[in-house]
């Protein structure tokens, strides 16, 4: 059956409200409007109000409601319109529900999922285009999740709910169009990387919404003699280092592709680990392709030029082979 990351995202959501009672979702504008990405268009209707609340404009005020509920006993799925929004809610976050388990000494737990919107390519300007993931995957007590395809849109989301601690999702907003053939729909992995395309010359390393870029230029790469090996790190936090290592000493080289911009990069965390576990397994540097260090600019094709593409990412893999 061919889906939408769209409505695998949905389907996902509405699985898991049947499932259990506990289960709610609560944000702005998720209920009679369906959603800014409208992925949850129907749902108000199909569940009521009392599982299906809209908020006020106040990220901070709704997602600390959001940890009271689940330290309450509930399961709720806090919808955060985009990662920009969430700076906002930045405290209730790191400062309550990423830290109540250690500062509790084990007693208490918080069983909340946050999901939003995240990436640029769609014309918002520098103030709706960040990709923040990196902060994120740096906070100890939440686990961080980048689905980036839409089996594990549909099939991240139930792990994430029977997770006692919280977790984030990040939905990228260049993705919600994407179709796909589903197989079972049911629940994914949620610890460890996962190889989307084997190759022996170098690894790609990527997540989120750069994962279809990079697939393109594996394409690209290929048609040029050069077998690329694509790997989605889909967990960001706790990172699979055992699974990433792997691949760069199956193939000896690697490449990491992050939209985050470059200084304090998720992608610098990736190349430091490949470095303290494979330096010796290495025969080329590593090299990375990241967003320009510049905000996100409006004029399309600025914004093209911010970010990661496919030609970018085969001329750093085109460096790193020494076939340039």
């Amino acid at each position: 059956m061919r889906i939408t990351y769209r409505d695998a995202m949905r389907d996902s959501i509405r699985e898991a409200l049947q499932a259990d009672p506990r289960v709610f979702l609560m944000g702005e504008d998720i209920g009679r409007y369906g959603g800014t990405y409208a992925v949850t268009k129907g749902l108000l209707d199909e569940f009521g109000p009392e599982r299906i609340r809209d908020t006020p404009l106040s990220e901070l005020g709704f997602v600390g409601v959001g940890i009271g509920a689940a330290l309450g006993g509930m399961r709720p799925i806090v919808e955060i319109m985009t990662v920009n929004f969430s700076l906002l809610s930045l405290d209730q976050i790191v400062n309550t529900a990423s830290a109540l388990r250690h500062m509790s000494g084990g007693q208490f737990s918080v069983p909340l999922v946050v999901r939003m919107a995240t990436g640029a390519g769609r014309q918002l300007g520098a103030q709706h285009s960040h990709s923040l993931e990196g902060w994120y995957a740096h906070i100890p007590g939440i686990r961080v999740l980048a689905p980036a395809t839409v089996e594990d849109a549909r099939g991240m989301l139930a792990p994430a709910l029977a997770d006692p601690d919280p977790v984030v999702i990040f939905e990228h907003s260049q993705l919600y169009n994407q179709s796909e053939e589903l197989g079972s729909g049911g629940p994914v992995d949620i610890s460890s990387v996962r190889v989307r395309r084997t190759g022996e010359d170098i690894s790609l390393i990527t997540y989120g919404g750069s994962l279809p870029k990079t697939l393109e230029a594996a394409d690209t790469l290929a048609e040029l003699g050069i077998s690329a090996e694509v790997v989605d790190l889909r967990v960001l936090r706790p990172l699979d280092t055992e699974g990433i290592v792997a691949s760069v000493r199956k193939t000896r080289r690697a490449v990491v592709i992050d939209e985050g911009w470059r200084s304090g990069s998720l992608a610098a965390e990736v190349m430091a680990r490949i470095v303290e576990e494979a330096f010796f397994d290495l025969d080329a540097p590593l090299a990375r392709v990241c967003s320009e260090e510049v905000p996100i600019p409006y004029a399309k094709h600025m914004e093209d030029a911010a970010l990661p593409q496919p030609a970018k990412i085969v001329a750093a893999v085109q460096a790193v082979m020494g076939t340039t």
